[in-house]
């Protein structure tokens, strides 16, 4: 086996060192290119052997007999000039691509023998006459291969050719003379003529990246002109290549926001239909983690290449920037046709995919927006469609969803929040509740879980369902995670020692390594034992950007405080998540734990989870237990925390100290 590999591998390289002394016709379009350069150096090149020939013999004459000085060089002058000739005349002849491979063939088979027969003849020649004669000899040598490289520069297999034809009997000539002035000339020559061989692939290889640049260009600018033909014309290239994803080739953002007010201008003043779609792929992060940005940008080009094989000519699709699609649905447009089109959508992203190392599965959510039902401006319709995938998304699985009254009233209150707590006293209106976390063995309580409440004077009570994602929105969730910590951490204090504290992290306390050193910061300031912290985090918490994410927590980690992962079981990559990241617990998502006792699939939800916890030696709590008959299946399964209404509501820090003595009560009493 291993000598067959040897001589494959000896094969293998002697066809690549061959290929380089064969004409290339992969690309046809080159080649013309090619034989047209080469075509306007053909004459030059006969220019220069005919009088470095012309020139040599007329040395020799009386030195050397009249075969060699007179009727070879004129057989091959008269040879050269008709050449010449040939070239001349059929410069301005257009020709096919296989016609001037055929010609370029021809030369490079030609190049051997005139290259013999001039090598023959000049070593010839140097038997006879003086010193200087010899000389002649050595220069005309030297600088006719020298002038043929550069004359051949477009045509690189009869350079080498030529190359080697003359060089190597050249040099074997000159170091068999014994003259140290010919042999340094010889290794003078070869030298300097490698130099050139590389310079003439360099050229080559340049010459035809720029050809192949050319050509891409071209293409691109045509495929542009057919798609976009209701945009003004792009007259340059720059232009062109601004309304262009070159990832994708589709249309990008900033032609979609054009071609979006264009078609609104044209619906709104005929009273004509318009769609907008906004498309987010499902599970395209975790491809990135897992495999790489270069699978992520093939599942992202396979994904543009699904959406172009839609046939509505009312549809245009476009990249708006990451995982994110636009889509433009004009001409007689109602509801039905975009809820097709968004399960159509749907359908084609939910294929698998093939990476090259495996296969891969991404899903896709679709928010669409109908005008005249909604919107005054293509702006605005852009942002209903946004807020229906926004709609789409947190229903955890892929679909479509069409802007209606429900979301109209929803955003409306969204807005509402938003302004009311751009101007609010967060000090003031901002409070913390705790909720028990009970041991199940014992039942008492081993921590508490601090859940952000506000109460605003304008709005009145607020939802953090409401008012956290506003936060995150506007960026002012990171003050409200430090004012709120430095709050929990000073109630927490009045607490037992075996009593922690389990305190919730937003993606943007970890998005940073400074919002991370703030929270350390806050914890070292209040003197509580950092082992007695639990801080949880959520699967968005660490998908936005998974390793500064990561960095963050093993900071918190190295701290002294624990981490876990909150919600488990809701997202789509938390087993890659648990593997990876420094966690200490999991937190199962209490839609499991609701009719436990009827519904066999949480059953073996909550079995499955608990059983990775023992094998990954991380601690589980349930969360959402609220009677006996749920409580009673999650401890014959081993459950050894719990988190519910069960055993507590959510309650005040003086309602805290009031539980915890209730329950040391006892203890003190025996």
């Amino acid at each position: 086996m291993d000598n067959k590999g040897t001589t494959l591998g000896i094969q293998t390289r002697a066809g690549r060192w061959l290929d380089l002394l064969k004409v290339p016709n992969g690309n046809p379009a080159l080649t013309a290119a090619q034989f047209e350069a080469f075509s306007k150096q053909v004459p030059l090149l006969y220019f220069i052997l005919a009088t470095n020939m012309v020139s040599l013999a007329w040395t020799h004459q009386g030195a050397a007999p009249d075969y060699l000085v007179v009727y070879l060089p004129a057989v091959l002058t008269t040879l050269f000039a008709l050449r010449s000739l040939i070239w001349l005349r059929g410069r301005k002849r257009e020709r096919t691509p296989e016609q001037a491979y055929r010609q370029l063939k021809a030369t490079n088979i030609l190049s051997f023998p005139i290259a013999v027969f001039c090598t023959a003849w000049s070593v010839s020649l140097l038997p006879y006459g003086d010193p200087y004669q010899k000389a002649h000899v050595a220069f005309f040598m030297a600088i006719t291969v020298i002038g043929c490289i550069f004359c051949l520069m477009h045509l690189r297999s009869a350079a080498l050719i030529v190359t080697v034809t003359v060089n190597l009997p050249f040099l074997v000539v000159m170091l068999l003379s014994g003259e140290p002035t010919f042999i340094a000339t010889g290794v003078n020559v070869i030298l300097v003529t490698m130099a050139m061989i590389m310079i003439l692939v360099s050229h080559y290889r340049d010459f035809r990246q720029l050809h192949e640049s050319r050509n891409v260009l071209m293409l691109q600018q045509q495929a542009l002109q057919e798609q976009n033909k209701a945009m003004q014309a792009l007259s340059d290239e720059n232009l062109r290549l601004a309304n262009l994803d070159s990832l994708t080739l589709l249309a990008n953002r900033r032609s979609f926001f054009h071609m979006l007010e264009t078609a609104f201008n044209r619906a709104s003043s005929s009273n004509g239909r318009l769609a907008v779609g906004v498309i987010d792929l499902d599970g395209f992060k975790p491809v990135n983690d897992l495999y790489g940005h270069s699978a992520g940008d093939k599942v992202l080009i396979e994904i543009s290449n699904r959406l172009s094989t839609i046939t509505d000519k009312r549809l245009s699709v476009y990249r708006l920037g990451g995982d994110e699609f636009g889509l433009l649905l004009q001409g007689d447009v109602a509801e039905g046709d975009a809820m097709a089109l968004g399960e159509k959508v749907c359908e084609l992203i939910a294929e698998r995919i093939n990476i090259g190392s495996g296969m891969v599965q991404v899903t896709g959510s679709v928010g669409f927006a109908l005008y005249p039902d909604v919107g005054e401006t293509g702006q605005e319709i852009y942002e209903l469609a946004d807020y229906a995938l926004y709609t789409a998304k947190r229903r955890h699985r892929a679909g479509t969803v069409i802007f209606n009254a429900v979301q109209a009233n929803e955003l409306n209150r969204q807005k509402i929040v938003e302004e009311a707590l751009v101007a609010a006293d967060l000090d003031k209106e901002l409070s913390l509740v705790y909720q028990p976390i009970t041991c199940v063995d014992r039942r008492i309580c081993i921590g508490f879980e601090a859940l952000a409440r506000w109460q605003s004077p304008r709005i009145g009570q607020v939802s953090p369902a409401e008012f956290i994602p506003v936060a995150e929105h506007n960026g002012r969730i990171t003050l409200m995670t430090r004012m709120l910590l430095k709050r929990a951490l000073k109630t927490a204090a009045l607490w037992p020692d075996n009593v922690y504290l389990s305190f919730n992290l937003s993606p943007h306390d970890l998005t940073s390594p400074e919002n991370t050193l703030k929270i350390v910061s806050i914890v070292l300031k209040s003197n509580f034992d950092p082992r007695r912290i639990n801080f949880e985090i959520t699967e968005t918490a660490v998908m936005h950007d998974f390793e500064q994410a990561s960095a963050s927590i093993q900071m918190l980690r190295e701290l002294g405080a624990g981490i876990s992962l909150d919600d488990f079981g809701t997202g789509y990559s938390s087993l890659n998540h648990v593997h990876k990241l420094p966690l200490t617990k999991i937190k199962i998502d209490g839609s499991f734990v609701r009719n436990i006792h009827n519904r066999k699939t949480s059953f073996n939800i909550v079995k499955s989870v608990l059983a990775l916890c023992y094998e990954m030696e991380l601690e589980a709590i349930v969360e959402g237990v609220e009677t006996e008959e749920e409580l009673r299946i999650l401890e014959n399964l081993g459950v050894r925390a719990v988190q519910g209404y069960y055993f507590g509501k959510p309650m005040t820090a003086e309602e805290t100290l009031k539980r915890l003595a209730l329950q040391d009560a006892p203890a003190l009493a025996s």
